[in-house]
């Protein structure tokens, strides 16, 4: 049995036919075309597959589809326009807090979010609310300093 739904993914709308127990995660990969957040251990520990529901960051492998009908879905794709980069993905290029890349996205959205509610963090306030996505290259401080200085940068 497959429902009828509409998900606003990164501001559009986009109609989809769901299985009641599809993931969000799934559902954006497969049903919307959006591949940047990744599914790492489909068990909410990792947040590879981190989206923001209504600026709030999820687990997006965890959370149903259809719980997320009517509210407002962001992905690392809507961080910044097509070919293009937003300042905090140029802060993680420049500062070296991308190495393999599979956890970039997760830690984007966790960071955009911080970002969103508090402007200037300090190095342990950054670390906290990134604690939720592991990354297996170690690439922590890179990360970190990244988003510090993308808060500098934008006046944080």
């Amino acid at each position: 049995m497959r429902v009828a739904a509409t998900l606003r993914v990164n501001g559009t709308d986009y109609p989809v036919e769901l299985d009641p127990h599809i993931s969000l995660l799934r559902a954006v990969r497969e049903h919307v075309g959006l591949i940047g957040a990744k599914e790492g251990c489909d068990d909410s520990e990792c947040g590879a597959c981190m989206m923001l529901l209504d600026g709030q960051p999820v687990n997006s492998c965890s959370y149903l589809a259809l719980q997320a009908e009517g509210r407002e879905i962001m992905t690392v794709e809507g961080l910044a326009p097509p070919g293009e980069l937003g300042p905090l993905q140029q802060a993680f290029l420049e500062h070296g807090g991308v190495q393999c890349g599979f956890c970039t996205p997760g830690m984007l959205i966790s960071a955009i979010a911080l970002l969103a509610r508090n402007p200037s963090p300090s190095d342990d306030e950054v670390r906290l609310a990134l604690s939720g996505n592991l990354c297996r290259c170690t690439g922590y401080e890179g990360i970190v300093q990244a988003v510090l200085a993308a808060a500098a940068a934008d006046g944080g």
